[in-house]
This record gives C-alpha cells, sequence and structure tokens, in this order.
C-alpha cells in the first residue's frame, strides 16, 4: 500500500467508514428484482438489466442471496423461471424478520457481517436490518442500476478462485447436506471426502490470489498483514524467503487456493511471519496442516521457529492452534503484537483423513 492510498485508508476509519469489499449482496424480491408483488400477481417482471447485474457481480466473486417475506415455493418457482434461482446461496424466503433472515445466511456463509450489502425497495426494511446489524450495507433498491460502479462492488481481485467462488459454495451447500445425513463419527466422515491437500512454493502465476487471500482472510491468519502483488513477488526471487501456498479438494469439488505462509529464513531460526487458512476449510479439520508442515521443515534445517502474532477479535481461532501446536510466547509489547517461539520437540501428526502431497 503506498503512502497515498495508506492515509486515505485511515482516514476513512476516522470517519467511520467501511471500504472493506462487498463480499455478499442480499436482496429484496417483490420491486427490488422484479417489478410487483408476487402473492398478489403471479406476472410480476424483472427489472431492466437485473439479471444482468447480478451475474456481473458473480463474476467478480461476489455472492448473491435473498431475504424476502413471500410465500417460499411461489417464489423459488419464479426465481428458477427468470434464471435467477442458480445464482443465490442459502436464500431465506418467510415471513420473518429480515434482519433474522440475514443472521442465518451470514452463519452459513460464515463470513463477516461488514462485509455484507442489503438491498430493499422498503425504508422500514432497511431500517429494521441496521437496526440490528449495524455494520451491514443497506442499499435504497430504486438505486440499482449504480451497483455495478460502487467501489465496495469492484474488488481489487478479480482472479480464478473469485470466478469459482459460488460454486464453491455450492459443492458446500451438497457436503454439508450428506454430513447430516451421515452415520458415523465426524473423523469416518471427513474420512469419505477424500481430501487431498496440496503444499507448494508459490509460483508467479498464484500471486493474485495470494494478495486476494491477505486482504480476505481474517479468521484463521496470524498477523492481518497485506501484501500487495509486487511484495510478493520480490519474495519468489529472495533466497531468504519462503512462501507456500496450499490446495484442497475432495469428491466434491475444489476448495481452490485456501492457505499462504511467508517464511523468513535465519541463520539460527526461521521466522513465519504470516499464515492463514480461508475460513470456508475451518470446518475440515485442516486448519493446522500447513503449520505443522513448516515445523517439520525447520526442524529438518536445524533451527527453531518464531513466528508473528497480531492478537484482535476475529483471529482467537489462530492462537489456539498456536498454542497445541506447542508455541509459546518470547515477546509481548503489550499492545497485541506478540512473537511466539517453538523448539520443536513436539510435532503434531497430519490428520489421517487427508492425503498430502508436496509440490
Amino acid at each position: 500500500m503506498n503512502v497515498m492510498s495508506l492515509h486515505t485508508a485511515v482516514e476513512d476509519i476516522k470517519k467511520g467508514i467501511n471500504n472493506k469489499d462487498i463480499k455478499c449482496v442480499v436482496w429484496d424480491l417483490d420491486n427490488t428484482i422484479w417489478d410487483g408483488v408476487l402473492t398478489e400477481s403471479c406476472n410480476v417482471t424483472l427489472k431492466p438489466g437485473m439479471k444482468e447485474i447480478i451475474a456481473q457481480l458473480d463474476s467478480r466473486g461476489i455472492l448473491n442471496s435473498v431475504a424476502s417475506k413471500n410465500n417460499h415455493d411461489d417464489a423459488v418457482r419464479k426465481l428458477n423461471e427468470l434464471g435467477l434461482l442458480e445464482y443465490f446461496l442459502y436464500p431465506e424466503i418467510n415471513w420473518n424478520a429480515k434482519s433474522s433472515s440475514i443472521s442465518k445466511i451470514q452463519k452459513n456463509l460464515n463470513i463477516a457481517i461488514d462485509t455484507f450489502m442489503f438491498i430493499d425497495d422498503q425504508p422500514f426494511e432497511l431500517d429494521e436490518v441496521k437496526a440490528v446489524h449495524h455494520d451491514i450495507e443497506c442499499f435504497d433498491a430504486s438505486e440499482y442500476q449504480k451497483l455495478l460502479s460502487l467501489d465496495r462492488l469492484n474488488p481489487r481481485f478479480v482472479t480464478v478462485d473469485s470466478k469459482m467462488r459460488r460454486k464453491m459454495y455450492s459443492d458446500d451447500i451438497k457436503r454439508k447436506e450428506v454430513e447430516e445425513s451421515f452415520e458415523g463419527t465426524p473423523e469416518a466422515f471427513l474420512a469419505s471426502l477424500s481430501m487431498h491437500f496440496i503444499i507448494e512454493n508459490a509460483a508467479e502465476e498464484d500471486l493474485k490470489r495470494a494478495e486476494e487471500l491477505t486482504y480476505r482472510t481474517h479468521q484463521l491468519n496470524s498477523t492481518g498483514v497485506t501484501y500487495d502483488y509486487d511484495d510478493l513477488k520480490g519474495f519468489l526471487s529472495s533466497h531468504s524467503h519462503r512462501l507456500y501456498i496450499c490446495e484442497l479438494n475432495d469428491c466434491y469439488g475444489s476448495y481452490g487456493k485456501i492457505g499462504l505462509a511467508l517464511v523468513e529464513i535465519k541463520e539460527a531460526h526461521w521466522h513465519l511471519k504470516l499464515i492463514l487458512m480461508s475460513c470456508r476449510v475451518i470446518s475440515r479439520g485442516v486448519g493446522t496442516v500447513l503449520l505443522s508442515y513448516i515445523m517439520r521443515e525447520a526442524k529438518k534445517d536445524g533451527k527453531r521457529l518464531v513466528a508473528d502474532f497480531k492478537k484482535n477479535d476475529r483471529n482467537k481461532q489462530m492462537y489456539v492452534a498456536y498454542k497445541f501446536a506447542n508455541f509459546n510466547v518470547k515477546e509481548d509489547d503489550g499492545n497485541g503484537n506478540l512473537v511466539l517461539e517453538n523448539d520443536l520437540s513436539f510435532i503434531q501428526e497430519f490428520p489421517p483423513y487427508i492425503k498430502l502431497e508436496i509440490k
């Protein structure tokens, strides 16, 4: 980030402006996606350019969902008739408060509420949602034709993984459906997925996705430090750094490139500057695979391992992962910035339910 963009970001924070990319747009239906009220007439018509807008958001890696007060079966039938149903993940079509519907969507997608946008034609509904979800972006449906030009809906990154994002979530819905009916232990279910975990040194073609991961990943993220494309490219040619990227696939499809780690190789130790893992794989029990691999490599090199960590409200799971992996606090500046250390006397085994491939 250059000095000017950093200054702008700081000023936005001071003003309370949320400049995070929108990750999910939640739509009302009546007089929002279509003109008319479905319970009054089945002859509602799609608003001009609406399908193209939704498809364009989808192509940018922005998810779409629905929170609508409507008869569920009628609304689903109409969405399918209009060729839109496939775009909407976890649609909530019922007579509940829309804030409640959005809570369910947010829980299912497992992404932060401050990266959601809600679009409705009724001021009451927008106010009701905003009263419950203070950090959500609420948008008047009458302005829908301006959506594609909004900064927060023009993500910095549109990668191969971005374009596949809806499919990845759709695949995960299938996994969850199977998991709910699966008879057996959680470990047996994970084994049934035939997971294939790949770790490799990042290549230049991985850098856009690596940059995206540093900006988008918050829960399993050790420091929250972001790196741009040029920073990451520099590490590729550095003899004193290793940049690892990892991918996960299973019998239902690909999760894409889901993890990243940056290590600085020093004379007496390896220094783990950043490690992160997408929140989409937390429930798959693979969150510590990359960390265990780095620990083994450092031990093989005859070095200790130290790691930077920045405590915040969102990455507590990452801290727990470090503690379970036998890291201890070496330095603490009192402001949440820690340096952790591991003598590598104990290293967790890789989960037995994955096939690990090192490239």
